[in-house]
C-alpha cells in the first residue's frame, strides 16, 4: 500500500496560489510580495519578490487548483 504524503498530493505546482516561472520554479502568491533589501555600490536598494519554489516543494497552506 502506498502512502500519500503532503509532498506528493498537495504541493506547490497543484496549488491555486502557485505560478509557474520557468520551467523547474515558480512564485507562491498565496501572500503580497515581501520586501527585500539589498546593497549595491554602498547604496542600499528595496524590491519586492514572492517566496520562489519549485514545483514539488509544499507547505501547510495548500488549496487546489480549480478543475478547469
Amino acid at each position: 500500500m502506498e502512502t500519500k504524503t503532503a509532498s506528493k498530493v498537495e504541493a506547490c505546482g497543484k496549488c491555486r496560489y502557485w505560478e509557474l516561472k520557468e520551467s523547474a520554479t515558480g512564485e507562491c502568491h498565496r501572500y503580497s510580495p515581501q520586501t527585500v533589501a539589498f546593497s549595491v555600490d554602498d547604496e542600499t536598494h528595496f524590491t519586492t519578490v514572492f517566496p520562489e519554489t519549485t514545483a514539488e516543494e509544499w507547505c501547510g497552506e495548500f488549496f487546489p487548483r480549480a478543475i478547469d
